[in-house]
């Protein structure tokens, strides 16, 4: 046990956000903590940070647990001192001890040059050992890699830190958590600011991260590759589950069909001898039977019914107002970009299609939707819509919307022709009810915006629709009713979405953004997973070919040395044969050469391989593969050049 919480409680002021809270983390697990909006997700990762006090909600029973003093790292609680810092030199921050443990070592190392004692031996191997294993030979390297990860260019390094954006901050701050190494990592929505290609990334180093990690996100597919524990917080209580989210989804449903079960039948049971009771209590020949029935009723641990899911969503049945022709969008060699080109997309759209698209962050997304609903111009190409088209269209800043009308005005602004009762049955779908309507619209959280903004959208019964990342700020039972609303639509669709999950389970064709290029994908994510797959076991199986260090590969893959033959003459010299197997020489060194140069380019990619990213040892295992191979091409490229010029000579 690393860190435990029993009976926990926290409240602000009045309101008590957790009660009855039992959590803990076990040696190096990954843990997910899920739950609705509002129900104290958050709340439970300040705790634990230390951010937030402890309630004695239950007597003097509440306490918190530590094995010895871990190191616990949040990300809330990085800041920047100084904004004029470059991003290189706020990173390095981090390193500062690690820097002062190097110049520790090599002290130690050169008082062993007048003092070689055991003790003194000893005291310094055990001061290398550690400093090996914390990572010591290898953190610049991973700082190299990390920054690469997530996106920043050479050139972002020496930009201050006030240049950069709020979720470039976020980035650069989650950079520094990743590189302190705390004993637990306490992340929250730490995939809110990555593209898809960040978190495949974030997804292997967290798995192999070789210390604790709680995690609160709502991006399903995130949880499932990552955790190995899930805590549900439900009501203010919190239950754990082993397993990752797909597990504890199917878990917490078994569990309350079981009890629904047994309660049931437990007060089937009640009901049959409550009726033995009362029919025989009078007769007394039946008494005592009478009696032991009513004893086995009270002598019962009664079971409760299961307390009902907290799924409380929001629901629009609508449909297109109108239908569209067949042919939907045509867009054709269309050049997106402001000042300049980020990509080309061309697609024909048919009605009733739903099409996702996916990328990096900066490659395109936002930018073609705002270009096909007119936002902003095309650089060249064109697009067409068809015959009936009327759009939806859902941008990201919908979310930072502010305005000092309340919730009520502020649609009723937008539909004046509506009466109050058809007004509040429509914000009422979407979980404004009572006084929610009378809410400024600027106190509104980013998630109740994102529902208006649907809201008045929905209302207008589009038959396409242009959504931008609608599932940001969405709880996870809110992104599962959005699934099945989307779903269920009956018009055409187009969406922009980082959740693969969401992504997975809505759109048939994908369309993915690559580098100024889009990829069509005509059977959806299924199909576009396959091929990350595929090349993903190709990029494995080069890495695992046989390896040639000179002379002849063997049938088992063994590389063996050349035959030679002592005891053989002399044989007659003859200059074309000779030249000819100078050639050969010359080509046989060119192939081994290029061999070895594969085999490093293959090491490089295995040194930026997730699973390895947090194993120390690992890592220097490569680079010092790295560094041999580095050297054998050092040494191939000398006896090529000698080879070479030995064949020119004799050529002249």
């Amino acid at each position: 046990m690393l860190y435990q919480i029993s009976n926990g409680a926290v409240a602000y002021a009045d309101d008590l956000v957790l009660h009855d809270i039992n959590f803990e983390i076990r040696n190096t697990e990954k843990i997910a903590v899920v739950g609705r909006n509002g129900c104290g997700k958050t709340t439970l990762l300040k705790l634990i940070s230390g951010e937030v006090e402890l309630e004695h909600w239950d007597g003097d029973n509440a306490t918190i647990a530590k094995a010895g003093n871990p190191q616990i790292g949040y990300l809330k609680q990085i800041a920047f001192e100084n904004p004029d810092l470059s991003l290189e030199e706020e990173i390095k921050k981090v390193f500062l001890p690690m820097i002062k443990r190097k110049a520790e070592l090599d002290a130690a190392a050169a008082a062993l040059e007048t003092n070689y004692s055991e003790e003194a031996v000893a005291k310094y191997t055990a001061m290398e050992e550690q400093f090996k294993e914390d990572g010591g030979y290898y953190f610049e390297k991973e700082y190299e890699v990390l920054i690469r990860k997530f996106g920043f260019s050479e050139e972002e390094r020496k930009k201050p830190l006030r240049d950069f954006s709020g979720g470039q901050q976020t980035k650069i701050a989650f950079i520094k958590l990743l590189l302190s190494k705390p004993d637990i990592l306490l992340l929250d929505e730490p995939t809110n600011h990555l593209d898809v290609t960040t978190i495949e990334w974030l997804e292997g180093y967290l798995k192999n991260y070789p210390k604790a990690v709680v995690v609160v996100s709502h991006d399903r597919m995130f949880l499932d590759n990552v955790v190995d524990v899930v805590y549900e917080i439900e009501y203010g209580v919190s239950k754990r589950y082993p397993g990752n989210y797909t597990a504890f989804v199917n878990r917490k449903r078994e569990n309350y069909e079981k009890q629904m079960k047994d309660h049931l039948a437990q007060q089937k049971e009640i009901e049959r001898l409550q009726a033995l009771v009362e029919r025989f209590k009078n007769k007394p020949t039946k008494v005592s039977m009478a009696r032991s029935k009513q004893k086995a009723i009270e002598h019962m641990e009664i079971i409760e019914a299961p307390d009902k899911y907290d799924n409380k969503t929001f629901h629009a049945n609508f449909q297109p107002e109108k239908e569209t022709g067949n042919d939907v969008l045509l867009v054709t060699n269309l050049s997106i970009g402001y000042d300049h080109e980020l990509s080309t997309v061309s697609l024909d759209l048919k009605k009733g299609e739903k099409l996702g698209i996916l990328g990096g962050n900066g490659l395109g997304k936002s930018t073609f939707l705002k270009t096909i609903v007119g936002k902003i111009p095309a650089l060249s190409g064109e697009y067409r819509y068809g015959t009936n088209v009327e759009i939806g269209y859902f941008d990201q800043q919908m979310a930072m919307y502010t305005s000092n009308k309340t919730v009520i005005d502020d649609f009723w602004d937008e539909f004046p022709n509506l009466t109050e009762t058809e007004v509040r049955n429509a914000l009422g779908a979407f979980m404004f009810s009572k006084d929610d309507v009378f809410k400024n619209i600027s106190m509104l959280s980013g998630g109740e915006k994102v529902r208006l903004a649907l809201c008045k959208i929905l209302k207008r019964r589009p038959n396409v629709l242009i959504l931008d990342e609608p599932t940001n700020h969405m709880d996870i039972i809110g992104k599962e009713t959005l699934e099945s609303m989307l779903k269920d639509f009956k018009g055409t669709l187009i969406f922009v979405s980082h959740d693969r999950y969401f992504v997975k389970k809505v759109a048939d064709r994908l369309l993915v953004f690559e580098d100024g290029t889009t990829h069509l994908y005509q059977f959806g994510y299924e199909e576009y997973q396959e091929k990350i797959e595929k090349e993903a076991a190709l990029a494995e199986k080069s890495t695992q070919g046989p390896a040639v260090l000179g002379g002849v590969i063997s049938q088992n893959g063994a590389a063996s040395a050349p035959a030679t033959n002592a005891g053989a003459k002399k044989p007659y010299y003859n200059p074309g044969k000779e030249r000819s197997k100078l050639e050969k020489k010359v080509q046989r060194a060119e192939e081994e050469l290029a061999e070895k140069e594969e085999k490093l380019k293959e090491l490089q990619s295995e040194l930026l391989l997730p699973q390895y990213q947090s194993s120390y040892s690992k890592l220097t295992e490569i680079q010092s593969q790295i560094d041999a191979m580095e050297e054998e091409i050092m040494a191939a490229m000398e006896v090529w050049e000698e080879l070479s010029s030995q064949l020119e000579e004799m050529m002249e």
